[in-house]
């Protein structure tokens, strides 16, 4: 079993940054992939950025260039920097671990950007 702990969301201003976190517990040894999703109101859930566990990464199109998503396995840890944060972006962000044997999901944590 996994369980996946997301950190560092709040308000932030439009053009303004945060940096989220995701630590991984427990066994994770199925997991191949860790991603982040996020929700906003009315809307389905969407991907965000992907990191494999050779580090490949892939994001949406409307993050490309503004967010960052990168990982430190030494401490289980996933990461998305967000940078130049749009009305649009707000939402609640999900942590993922893609994994072999089903998916892990974190709780969320909301991200909020408004002047």
């Amino acid at each position: 079993q996994v369980q996946l702990v997301e950190s560092g969301g709040g308000l932030v201003q439009p053009g303004g940054s945060l940096r989220l976190s995701c630590a991984a517990h427990g066994n994770s040894g199925s997991i191949y992939a860790m991603a982040w999703y996020r929700q906003a109101p009315g809307k389905q859930r969407e991907p965000v950025a992907t990191i494999t566990n050779d580090g490949s990464t892939n994001y949406a199109d409307s993050v490309k260039g503004r967010f960052t998503v990168s990982r430190d396995n030494a401490k289980n840890t996933m990461y998305l920097q967000m940078n130049s944060l749009k009305p649009e972006d707000a939402a609640v962000y999900y942590c993922a671990g893609l994994g072999t044997r089903g998916n892990y999901w974190g709780q969320g944590t909301q991200v909020t950007v408004s002047s």
